[in-house]
C-alpha cells in the first residue's frame, strides 16, 4: 500500500457516536488519534475497545483543537471526522481505492445528515460538500469561535470522492434547540466582535427568507415532517443571532 492515513477525532462526551466512527474506520485508517477535552461517560472506555491513541487536551476552540489533533499525526494524510460521523460502505471503498493509488492533495466529500432517524436529502443540508482527507501542509482548520472550515494551502487541487460521509446530528428536535440556542450566542458575540449591525432588515425579514429558501427553494418540503422542523428552527436561529447581537450591543452602551 503506497500512502498511509492517521484519522484524528476531538471528543467531548461521545458516547453515543464514538464506536460507530471508530468501527467505520477500520481497515481505512493506519492509526486513529481521538483528542479529549474531559470526557465524563464512557466515551474513553469505548476507545479502549479500538487501537485508538487517546490524548487527554483541554478545551482550545472548534479549530484550534482540531488543528492540535491533525499535530499529532504520524503519517502523511490526515483525515478529520468528528465523532458524530462515519464512512459509508461506498467511501470506505473509495478511500481505499485511493490508498493504493496517488493520493491527491486534498479530498472532497459529500456529507449526508441523519436528523431524528431521518436522511435528510434537501433543506440545503444536502450533498454538504465537505474538506476532510488532505496531505500534511495542504490544509488547515481555521479558528473562529463556530462554524470553523478547511483553508487551502495555495495551489492545492481538490479531488471529489463517491460515497457519503454519513452523519448522526440531532437524536431529538430539543437537542437541535438547545445546540440552536447555544451556537447563535457564539455567533451573535462574534459579530459584534466584528462590528456587524442588527438592522431591522436582518431581524425581520432575514429569518423569512431562510424558512422560504431553505423549505422551497431548497426543496425542504421534500423531507417531510422534519424537514419542516429543520427549516423553522433554522429560520428562528437567523432571528436568535440578530436579536441575541442586538442586546449584546445594548449592554455595551454607556
Amino acid at each position: 500500500m503506497k500512502n498511509r492515513i492517521s484519522a484524528v477525532i476531538i471528543t467531548l462526551n461521545e458516547e453515543k457516536n464514538i464506536g460507530r466512527c471508530l468501527a467505520s474506520l477500520q481497515g481505512i485508517a493506519d492509526e486513529i488519534i481521538v483528542v479529549d477535552s474531559g470526557s465524563t461517560d464512557r466515551t474513553a472506555e469505548i476507545c479502549q475497545q479500538y487501537a485508538v491513541t487517546f490524548i487527554k487536551q483541554d478545551w482550545l476552540g472548534y479549530g484550534k483543537q482540531k488543528n492540535f489533533a491533525a499535530d499529532q499525526a504520524q503519517y502523511d494524510f490526515i483525515l478529520s471526522l468528528d465523532a458524530d460521523e462515519a464512512l459509508s460502505e461506498e467511501l470506505r471503498a473509495t478511500i481505499l481505492a485511493e490508498k493504493n493509488a496517488t493520493l491527491a492533495d486534498a479530498y472532497q466529500l459529500n456529507r449526508l445528515t441523519n436528523y431524528c432517524g431521518k436522511w435528510i436529502h434537501h433543506c440545503g443540508w444536502y450533498p454538504d460538500k465537505k474538506i476532510r482527507l488532505w496531505r500534511k501542509g495542504s490544509a488547515h482548520w481555521t479558528t473562529p469561535r463556530i462554524h470553523e472550515t478547511i483553508k487551502l494551502s495555495p495551489n492545492v487541487k481538490v479531488k471529489p470522492l463517491k460515497g457519503d460521509l454519513l452523519h448522526y446530528t440531532y437524536y431529538t428536535i430539543a437537542e437541535h434547540i438547545t445546540i440552536a440556542n447555544k451556537y447563535t450566542s457564539l455567533v451573535a458575540e462574534e459579530y459584534a466582535e466584528r462590528g456587524k449591525k442588527p438592522t431591522w432588515i436582518r431581524i425581520y425579514l432575514s429569518p423569512l427568507f431562510s424558512f422560504f429558501r431553505d423549505y422551497f427553494l431548497r426543496l425542504g418540503i421534500l423531507d417531510g415532517y422534519y424537514g419542516f422542523v429543520i427549516c423553522l428552527v433554522a429560520a428562528f436561529s437567523t432571528f436568535l443571532k440578530y436579536t441575541k447581537l442586538k442586546q449584546l450591543l445594548q449592554q455595551d452602551k454607556p
